[in-house]
């Protein structure tokens, strides 16, 4: 099969990987706009789920992004001065960078074509593939092209954020929530490499007018960013970089996307070009790489080409509910910060941590955490009572047993 994948981004690269190892007479090329080396952005996240997906995929590509990750296993707030930290789940931060050099360098080994600075017009697509992935990113032209066919929809959200790096590298993932005259801003934060962290700062549209934000150039923005968050970067400072599209780095507002259908004809969506999910799951590599893994499974289990782009439609779409869910509720609750923000801080942290439940923003937050934490308290007795039900069960039975040998032995006497 001739493929030719339309963006080298995560998806694109891990597909081409996958598809070659699957059958290495498949030829294949991944078309990407930008020169080599060059990317957006900072690190990335991602969970130890994927990672052992990674590992069962294509365990070389894994052990190398596995040995360029940084880890952590817990959560840290900054609120008022003061600071709550919980243990969570194991989460690793690597460099978009980074990641994308090994996805490539591993594609490469494998005899994928690799095209720098070439990028793919809408009105010209490659007319020599049997398959075209357009893993060309949330503004993707070959989705453009066809937008009324997909069914392309965009939403707005409705804070400004700006995605930022540090040379302050986090232990744990970190956040921070500054109340100012105009209201709460606040940061996330994560680290990526031994010297880097990612900083994404976020706060509602009064706020990002009422501190100058929306007027202030870069240099002044960073300053003023600095400032507030300066018992959190311990005076490291905050990094910007050009844009994806040239110029300084912009605040932003979040364009969740989505699509009736991801295929037409041989053409394909994958990753942002198909969906986005809100940041603050930080899901979106993950989400990606899963679109790649599900794809060259489809493909290989198909031999039809549009049974296979059906099937990894239908089984995708399928697993992304939850995540949509998830990413939907977690900006709302950011959105809806200030109702929880008079709650003493491990408990505001604590309903941070369940902000993707479709309940809280129906409850008042005070009745949720109670509730919350009686649930907890009785599933916690039931998983205890399941664990030593065989355990009383076995002493009841060897008491029966010693009690019916001493009355036999009274018997006999």
């Amino acid at each position: 099969m001739k493929v030719a994948c339309v963006g080298g981004g995560p998806a694109g690269l891990y597909l081409s990987i996958l598809l070659k190892l699957q059958d290495p007479s498949h030829d294949i090329t991944v078309h990407e706009r930008d020169p080599e080396g060059s990317t957006y952005g900072w690190g990335v996240t991602y969970w130890r789920g994927l990672l052992d997906r990674l590992h069962t995929h294509d365990p070389v590509s894994a052990r190398a992004v596995d040995a360029a990750s940084l880890r952590w296993s817990e959560g840290v707030a900054h609120v008022r001065g003061d600071t709550v930290r919980q243990h969570g789940d194991q989460g690793f931060g690597i460099g978009r960078h980074r990641l994308l050099d090994i996805l490539a360098a591993r594609a490469a080994s494998l005899g994928v074509r690799l095209e720098y600075g070439h990028e793919v017009s809408a009105d010209d697509p490659p007319g020599w593939a049997d398959l075209v992935v357009a893993g060309d990113g949330v503004r993707s032209a070959l989705r453009t092209r066809h937008a009324g066919h997909f069914g392309t929809r965009l939403s707005t959200g409705r804070n400004p954020y700006i995605w930022l790096g540090t040379t302050k590298v986090f232990d744990a993932f970190t956040f921070a929530f500054k109340e100012t005259a105009h209201g709460w801003i606040w940061c996330y934060g994560y680290g990526y490499a031994p010297d880097r962290s990612t900083c994404v700062v976020e706060c509602d549209p009064a706020t990002f007018q009422g501190l100058g934000l929306d007027r202030a150039g870069e240099a002044e923005g960073l300053a003023l960013l600095e400032d507030l968050f300066a018992d959190v970067l311990d005076g490291h400072r905050l990094l910007a970089r050009p844009s994806a599209h040239g110029g300084a780095q912009q605040w932003l507002t979040f364009r969740t996307l989505t699509n009736r259908t991801w295929h037409r004809g041989n053409l394909v969506l994958v990753g942002d070009a198909a969906h986005t999910t809100h940041y603050s799951i930080g899901a979106g590599t993950t989400l990606a790489l899963e679109d790649a893994i599900t794809l060259a499974h489809a493909l290989r289990e198909h031999p039809a080409l549009p049974d296979a782009l059906a099937h990894y439609e239908q089984r995708r779409k399928t697993a992304l509910l939850s995540a949509q869910s998830a990413a939907r509720y977690s900006a709302q609750w950011y959105e809806d910060l200030p109702r929880y923000m008079d709650l003493p801080p491990d408990r505001m942290f604590a309903l941070l941590g369940q902000r993707h439940s479709p309940l809280l923003p129906h409850l008042p937050p005070r009745l949720y955490y109670h509730l919350d934490r009686t649930a907890g308290r009785l599933t916690a007795l039931r998983r205890l009572k399941r664990g030593l039900g065989p355990v009383l069960a076995r002493t009841v039975h060897a008491r029966t047993l010693a009690s019916r040998e001493r009355s036999q032995n009274r018997m006999a006497d």
